[in-house]
């Protein structure tokens, strides 16, 4: 099902050139992209482009495609038909990009994946001395760096399952940062956590937006989409059916089904 009035590849041009966003330096464009779980279309025909520096929040309701649309950007899952360029690098079946784009792309799950046998430091240091083979002195100074950026460094020999949901996430993104990406992608990070949990880390999520960090968010805390987004997306049966800065978005949406949506979750 096609949903009348979609956003269009041509709208989106338009749309982005009233924001003011430039045509150069591009962080992720993805072009007419679709994707199928067997017969059952999840995204369809997605055309976006996110600059660097620019934070974008995606809502929607459940199955509406946004989850699976972030995690195409790094290949967790395969996209059928369209392009997905990720700093410069289309990605395709071959492994060699994909593996180069994931070292430039961070990503922050609803569940904290972290290794529940190894400490948080140890966590922290995996990727970079696997990976980056960066040596275990200078893995380690990264990470503690980045855990006092998420307000955790006593935390550094503590186990996952010593911390609570909300420490545990910024773990998460302290392992992310640890890497050094260029881009960072969330899918629902506060959606497994305590309603006390959440404000933590969004706090640690909005530190990184002033910071000046590439973002792409899935969420429904719209809160946060207004104080730090420069794009809020709409997104419903696979579709993008809405984009705008959060003023407009949220004080005068033009889509009926955006307005039915935001009706539900703002109280």
């Amino acid at each position: 099902m096609v949903i009348e009035n979609a956003v269009s590849a041509e709208e989106i041009k338009v749309n982005a050139a009233k924001m003011h966003i430039s045509t150069t330096d591009v962080a992720i464009d993805i072009i007419a992209m679709h994707k199928w779980y067997g017969e059952f279309h999840v995204l369809k025909d997605i055309n976006l482009k996110v600059m660097r520096g620019e934070r974008i929040v995606i809502c929607g309701p459940s199955g509406s495609g946004k989850s699976t649309m972030i995690r195409c950007i790094n290949r967790l899952e395969e996209h059928q038909k369209g392009k997905i360029i990720v700093d410069g690098k289309e990605l395709t079946n071959d492994l060699k990009k994909i593996d180069e784009v994931r070292r430039e792309v961070g990503m922050v799950f609803q569940h904290f994946n972290l290794f529940p046998h190894l400490t948080i430091l140890e966590n922290c240091t995996l990727a970079p001395i696997w990976v980056r083979k960066t040596p275990k002195k200078q893995a380690e100074e990264i990470a503690m760096h980045f855990l006092k950026r998420v307000k955790i460094p006593e935390q550094a020999n503590k186990y996952p399952g010593q911390l609570s949901g909300g420490q545990q996430q910024r773990v998460a993104i302290a392992r992310s940062l640890c890497m050094n990406p260029r881009i960072m992608l969330f899918d629902e990070p506060t959606s497994a956590l305590d309603p006390e949990m959440i404000k933590e880390v969004l706090e640690t999520m909005v530190g990184l937006a002033e910071e000046g960090m590439t973002m792409l968010c899935v969420t429904h805390e719209m809160g946060f989409a207004r104080k730090v987004a420069n794009r809020v997306i709409f997104m419903d049966q696979g579709q993008i059916v809405e984009q705008n800065t959060p003023a407009e978005f949220f004080d005068h949406p033009r889509h009926e089904r955006t307005k039915l949506f935001l009706s539900q979750i703002l109280h």
